[in-house]
C-alpha cells in the first residue's frame, strides 16, 4: 500500500508514532495429513521433547514480565503440558499421524472448545493457537512465528500479536504497533496498554500494509496514516514533542482544571504490581482481581495463603490510601474444578461471578475472613466489592456479609445494566458502587466483548453505556457514595472527561494510562466535562458520541483569537 490513506481502529491510549512499517512473519503453513514414515513412539517423543523445549522457553519469558503479560505466558506453559491434550495428541499418532499433524489437529480441536466456551476460556483459543504454532515450528526445527529482528526503530505491524510476543517486545525498536483483529480489551490491546506501547488494533485494511510504508500512528484519533505528507508529517512529530513535554510534568493527584478531584486509581491482578503502579503515580487501587489465587487450582487457597497476599498489597498502598478488592469473578466462563465447572450453553449469563459465589458461600466466607484479618494488620483503606451484582437482593447479602466479618467499606460492581437501572436503590444499600465498563457494554449491546464478528458493538462510547453510567452517578451524587469506574473505558484519556462529567469521582485503569489520563483531566473544568457528556449522550452511537466530543473538546482548548490587532479600548 502506497498511496495516502487512512486506516481506522480502536486507539490505545493517546500516543503518536511514525516509522516505517515492519510486518510479522506469516505463520507456518498447515501441516501436510500424510503417514508417517516413523514409528508411533519416535514421534510421540518427538512431540514430548518440542512441548517440553516450548514450554520451557513459554515460563522463561514469564519470568522476565510482570503483571498480564507474565499470568498469561505461564497460563500457555501449562497449556503446552496440558495432559488431555498430550492424550488426544497420542492417540493421533497412534492414528499413523505425524508429531506434525496430530499437533496441529488436536490443538485445533481444543482451540475450538475454547471458543465455544466464550468468556474466559474463549479468550485463550488464540493464546493456544500460538503454542500450536511454536510446537510445530520445533517439530520442523525452524523458528517460531513471531516479532521480526530489526537494527532500526518501526511500527510493527500483524494480523494479531501473540501474548509471548508482546510480552517481550523489544521498545527501543518499536515505535508502534498496528493489527488488523482485536478490540480494546483483547489481550493484545491490555498488554500494549500495560508496556505504554502506541497502538491502534482492529484497523482494517492493516493486511494491505507493506514493509517499508511510512506510518503515522495516532491512538488517540484511532488512525493510521498510511504515506503521510510532509505536512502530516511534521505536525505528528511536533505533537509527539509536546506530549512528551506535558507528561514530564509530574505525577500530582488527578484532577479537573478547576481543581474537582478525580482520584486516578489502578487495576492490578497481583500484589506485584504495586510498586509500578505506585511509581506511575497511582493513588490507590481501585481494581484488585483476586482470581490469580484460584485460577489453575485444583483446590482453593486457604485463608492462610489468601492472607499473605492481600497483607503484601494493602502494605504497598499504606498511609490510608485505598485500596479496592474484588472477590473472586469466577464461574462458569471460568470454570474452577472446586467451584462450578458444570457446562453452559450460555456462560456469560449463567453462574458466574457473586452467583457462584452463593452456590459456594463456604469460598466466599474464607476469602471475607482473609481479608478483614488483612486489613487488621495493614493501615490502608480496603474496601471490597463484589462482582456480577443485578438486584437489590444481591447488594444486600453481599454487604450484610462483608459487614459480619467486620469489613468497613462494602459495595458492588456494576455490570449489569439491571443494577444500574436500580441505582439509587443499590447504594441505599452498598457504601460505594464501581462501574465495569466492559461488561456492562457486552450486556447493554448484547454483544460478547471477546466475540470478534461483534466487536463494532463493543464499545463504551455508545450513548446507551453512557446512559446507564450517568444514572449511576446521578444516585451516586443523591445520596453521597462514591462511583468508580474501574473498566477499561477509565484508560481512554477523552472518554475519562466524559466519564467525569457523568458523576465518576474515581478512575481506575492500567498503570500505563494514568499520565495520559492524569493530562486530560487537567485540560477541562467539571462544567465542561459535564457538557461533553451531554454532547455524547445526545448522539446516537458510539463513533458519533466519539467524534461529536472529540470536536467539542477541541473548542474549548483551542487558543484564544489572536486579538494583537484590534485598537486599544
Amino acid at each position: 500500500m502506497t498511496d495516502t490513506s487512512i486506516l481506522t481502529g480502536a486507539g490505545i491510549g493517546q500516543g503518536i508514532a511514525v516509522g516505517p512499517v515492519l510486518r510479522m512473519s506469516a505463520p507456518l503453513p498447515e501441516p501436510a495429513d500424510e503417514r508417517s514414515n516413523r514409528t508411533p513412539d519416535e514421534e510421540k517423543t518427538r512431540v514430548q521433547q518440542a512441548v517440553a523445549a516450548v514450554a520451557a522457553d513459554l515460563r522463561e519469558r514469564a519470568s522476565t514480565v510482570e503483571g498480564t503479560a507474565a499470568d498469561v505466558l505461564e497460563a500457555q506453559s501449562m497449556m503446552a503440558e496440558d495432559s488431555t491434550l498430550a492424550d488426544d495428541v497420542a492417540s493421533r499418532i497412534d492414528g499413523g499421524k505425524t508429531a506434525e499433524r496430530a499437533v496441529f489437529e488436536g490443538f485445533a480441536v481444543f482451540r475450538d472448545m475454547l471458543k465455544d466456551l466464550g468468556g474466559y476460556m474463549g479468550e485463550r483459543a488464540g493464546d493456544l493457537d500460538d503454542v500450536s504454532q511454536r510446537v510445530v515450528a520445533a517439530l520442523q526445527g525452524k523458528p517460531a512465528p513471531g516479532v521480526p529482528h530489526s537494527d532500526s526503530p518501526y511500527v510493527l505491524v500483524a494480523h494479531d500479536l501473540a501474548p509471548a510476543d508482546t510480552a517481550l517486545l523489544d521498545l527501543t525498536k518499536v515505535l508502534g504497533l498496528v493489527t488488523k483483529e482485536g478490540g480494546p480489551t483483547s489481550h493484545t490491546a491490555i498488554l500494549a496498554r500495560e508496556k505504554s506501547i502506541v497502538a491502534v488494533v482492529g484497523a482494517a485494511g492493516a493486511d494491505r500494509l507493506a514493509d517499508g510504508d511510512e506510518v503515522i500512528v495516532d491512538a488517540g484519533a484511532g488512525t493510521v496514516t498510511v504515506a503521510p505528507t510532509d505536512d502530516e508529517r511534521a505536525d505528528a512529530l511536533r505533537r509527539i514533542e509536546e506530549r512528551a513535554a506535558a507528561l514530564a510534568g509530574g505525577v500530582e493527584p488527578g484532577a479537573l482544571a478547576d481543581g474537582t478531584a478525580i482520584p486516578l486509581l489502578a487495576n492490578l491482578g497481583s500484589a506485584e504490581g504495586a510498586e509500578a503502579a505506585v511509581a506511575a503515580g497511582a493513588e490507590g487501587v481501585g481494581l484488585f482481581r483476586t482470581e490469580f489465587l484460584f485460577l489453575d487450582q485444583r483446590m482453593a487457597p486457604t485463608v492462610e495463603q489468601q492472607r499473605e497476599q492481600y497483607t503484601k498489597l494493602l502494605s504497598a498502598f499504606g498511609g490510608g490510601r485505598k485500596v479496592v478488592v474484588r472477590v473472586l469473578d469466577a464461574g462458569a466462563d471460568k470454570p474452577l474444578e472446586f467451584l462450578n465447572d458444570a457446562h453452559e450453553d450460555n456462560p456469560a449469563l449463567g453462574l458466574r461471578g457473586l452467583r457462584s459465589l452463593r452456590a459456594n458461600e463456604d469460598i466466599l466466607r474464607e476469602q471475607l475472613t482473609a481479608l478483614a484479618e488483612a486489613d487488621a494488620q495493614t493501615d490502608a483503606d480496603l474496601w471490597v466489592m463484589a462482582p456480577m451484582v443485578s438486584t437489590v437482593e444481591e447488594t444486600r447479602y453481599f454487604t450484610e456479609l462483608g459487614r459480619e466479618y467486620g469489613l468497613k467499606t462494602v459495595g458492588v460492581m456494576v455490570e449489569v445494566p439491571s443494577a444500574a437501572l436500580l441505582a439509587d436503590r443499590v447504594l441505599r444499600v452498598a457504601d460505594f458502587a464501581s462501574i465495569g465498563t466492559n461488561d456492562l457494554t457486552q450486556y447493554t449491546l448484547a454483544a460478547d466483548r471477546l466475540l470478534g464478528s461483534v466487536a463494532g458493538f463493543q464499545s463504551p462510547w455508545h450513548p446507551a453505556v453512557l446512559r446507564l453510567i450517568g444514572e449511576v452517578g446521578a444516585a451516586g451524587a443523591a445520596q453521597g457514595k462514591p462511583v468508580g469506574i474501574c473498566g477499561e473505558a477509565a484508560a481512554d484519556p477523552l472518554l475519562a472527561v466524559v466519564l467525569a462529567g457523568l458523576g465518576a469521582t474515581t478512575l481506575s485503569m492500567s498503570p500505563a494510562a494514568l499520565a495520559d489520563v492524569r493530562l486530560s483531566l487537567k485540560r477541562y473544568t467539571l462544567g465542561q466535562a459535564r457538557s461533553l457528556a451531554e454532547t455524547a449522550l445526545a448522539a446516537d452511537g458510539a463513533a458519533e458520541a466519539r467524534e461529536a466530543v472529540r470536536a467539542a473538546a477541541d473548542r474549548f482548548t483551542s487558543p484564544a483569537p489572536d486579538n494583537r490587532n484590534e485598537a486599544p479600548q
